[in-house]
């Protein structure tokens, strides 16, 4: 049993964990979420993508393993990626129609990395800071500033949209290159997707409507 100061690290570590998904020691390599995963599409167990990751080119290419939470539903290797509009579509290895695609609908996909995010320190915002404040693409407001989870690697805003639906969104520059306290405001250039891939009824091109029947 852990006791003393040494408990307070212990439990402090035991949360971020849960945030991250899986705890590694300093010298292991940093897992990284890029991805959650969204509804099945068409019958061939392509899913919908939550992209949370500014170079999605880089992450999505077809033979990419990802570490997946719950452990229960990975490894995912990489079949296939497309981009229908505005939503990435992936197709894996292991995942051979939409039965299966059903059942990992929800997972959190993670790459390994060793690159950490020392960033601008002393350019950091609490989290009291920023919730409440109005998230906007372009002059469009989408949504109110719910959250703020910090990682070690990545941090992410939770956005709250006005029909309910809870958005990650990476708070880095790419995609968060605003941030305007006094304003009452946050200016993001979501990825294709982003918000996109909470609709409920995604519109599908003909052509994959075809394939679908």
């Amino acid at each position: 049993m852990v006791e003393g100061p040494d408990c307070f690290i212990h439990i402090f570590l035991s949360v971020a964990a849960r945030w991250r998904g899986h705890y590694k020691n300093s010298e292991e390599p940093m897992q990284l979420q890029v991805a959650r995963i969204g509804k099945p599409h068409g019958i061939r167990g392509e899913v919908t993508v939550q992209v949370l990751t500014d170079a999605p080119s880089e992450r999505f290419v077809a033979g990419t393993e990802f570490v997946v939470e719950p452990a229960s539903a990975g490894p995912l290797t990489i079949r296939s990626a497309r981009w229908n509009k505005d939503i990435l579509l992936l197709g894996f290895e292991e995942v051979a129609d939409r039965n299966a695609a059903e059942v990992i609908r929800g997972a959190k996909l993670f790459v390994e990395t060793e690159e950490l995010d020392d960033g601008d320190d002393d350019e950091g915002w609490y989290e009291h800071e920023l919730v409440g404040l109005e998230a906007r693409v372009g002059s469009r407001v989408v949504g109110k500033v719910a959250a703020l989870t910090t990682l070690p690697v990545q941090d992410l805003l939770t956005v709250k949209a006005d029909d309910g639906k809870e958005i990650l969104v990476p708070f880095v520059e790419e995609i968060v290159p605003e941030v305007n306290v006094e304003g009452g405001y946050i200016l993001i250039t979501p990825p294709a997707g982003l918000f996109e891939i909470n609709d409920e009824n995604p519109k599908e091109s003909k052509d994959d409507a075809g394939d679908d029947a």
